[in-house]
């Protein structure tokens, strides 16, 4: 059976260390979306690892791990990011594999990635995109024009030829669309010939190879990258990602059906932040909004931006759950809270003085929502020093209890700080 680890808010809500711990205990990790425009950040010991594309279970030297065949495969980062995790003494080539039925983003995907940002800001209307060719690659996968990583390292005779003929259509298609752009085609393809031995004792077929760890009885973890709210079909559209973030994620970007989920494990932060444009109903652009970013050190790890930030939003987490079914949660960041004198929660979302029944599909009317709050008590204590969920104060157990009691999810886990020791059971 496979657990499943989801953001549900935004993202960044610190998966990566719930990823880490229950590493500990499984025998596959497993990526099933997105691409290296994901950033999972553990800690281990003194040693800080920044997790990209590659699956976060690299940090236990007995895990399996599987870029799946959701996943858009930027080759060149790929290793750019093996060699950085190596460079800080962790191994693990002989460990980590990539689905045969990833797609690939080529370099012109992520120059095309800024042309559109800059077409979009002319109007005010810029997504906010990490800028790694993401968006342009799942759009030619749609398209049915894009390149997988089987047509790169096949071996079959003429296969290199098709490779560039069906390169130099894709690449075409985009100067049609873009015009002229700085971008030296031949010097691209060479590279990516060189590469594909590279890659090639990485690859493997997926559907086998998740099938056969799951008779096998392996016990599997899948690691979701950006959030419920970034979703493609239920975020808040257009200012999403360009895949499932959600619990359907899994399932196409893995080839499992979904009676092979167990536990559906959803991260959620103790407030609320987002990057890059759209609506956000409990942003707090004030003291408390500066007091959440600085404490929290809320930058983004792929892209180093700012994040803005908010109360935590309950209506959020009630779409959330509806959605992906969350079995339990894990609250991360609980002590940036701590010097707050009081912590308010958005419960539900006015609209022309009605209460909306649930979180609205139109941004329009989400710019626009009151949302309505209750306000906790602070507890004026650091967390950080708590190791069990008894030593907490109170008011911070009476927080995740309110949390708990509204979204009907139990909480299993509690983040106190950023390292592996930081996390409590409840």
């Amino acid at each position: 059976m496979a657990d499943v680890v989801l953001g549900s808010q935004w993202g960044d809500e610190g998966k990566g260390k719930l990823v880490d711990i229950l590493c500990d205990q499984i025998d596959v990790c497993a990526r099933c979306q997105g691409g290296n425009n994901a950033g999972h950040t553990i800690v281990v010991g003194d040693v800080k690892y920044d997790f990209h594309m590659l699956p976060s279970g690299l940090v236990n030297p007995n895990c399996i791990n599987l870029v799946g065949s959701g996943v858009v495969v930027h080759v060149p980062s790929f290793f750019k990011e093996l060699e950085a995790i190596e460079e800080k003494g962790l191994f693990c080539r002989d460990r980590l594999f990539v689905s045969s039925r990833a797609h690939l983003v080529f370099d012109f995907h992520q120059i095309t990635d800024g042309l559109k940002e800059r077409e979009l800001s002319t109007s005010n209307k810029a997504i906010g995109t990490t800028g790694k060719g993401i968006g342009p690659t799942y759009s030619t996968k749609a398209s049915r024009s894009g390149l997988r990583v089987h047509h790169l390292v096949s071996q079959e005779e003429g296969a290199w030829d098709e490779f560039v003929t069906k390169f130099r259509r894709l690449f075409n298609s985009r100067q049609k669309r873009y015009g002229d752009f700085d971008y030296d085609f031949d010097a691209e393809l060479v590279k990516y010939k060189g590469l594909a031995d590279d890659l090639r004792p990485f690859v493997v077929d997926a559907i086998p190879f998740m099938h056969k760890a799951l008779a096998a009885n392996k016990r599997i973890l899948v690691e979701g990258a950006n959030a419920l709210m970034l979703d493609i079909d239920f975020g808040t559209y257009p200012y999403v990602t360009s895949s499932n973030t959600s619990i359907g994620g899994v399932c196409t970007g893995l080839g499992i059906p979904p009676q092979k989920i167990r536990n559906i494990y959803g991260v959620v932060k103790a407030y609320t932040t987002r990057v890059g444009a759209g609506p956000f109903p409990t942003e707090q652009l004030n003291e408390v909004g500066e007091h959440l970013q600085t404490v929290g050190a809320e930058f983004g790890v792929t892209t180093g931006r700012k994040r803005r930030c908010g109360w935590l939003d309950l209506v959020v987490l009630k779409y959330s759950t509806f959605v992906n079914g969350y079995t339990s949660l894990n609250i991360t960041k609980l002590d940036v809270l701590d010097k707050l004198p009081e912590i308010k929660v958005g419960i539900q979302y006015r609209h022309n003085g009605k209460v909306l029944e649930s979180f609205p599909e139109d941004l329009n009317v989400l710019e626009k929502v009151e949302v309505e709050y209750v306000t906790l008590p602070g507890w004026n204590t650091d967390t950080s020093k708590c190791k069990t969920y008894s030593e907490l104060p109170q008011e911070a157990k009476d927080y995740i209890e309110y949390i708990e009691k509204s979204l009907g999810v139990k909480v299993e886990w509690i983040g106190v700080g950023p390292g592996r020791t930081s996390m409590l059971t409840k």
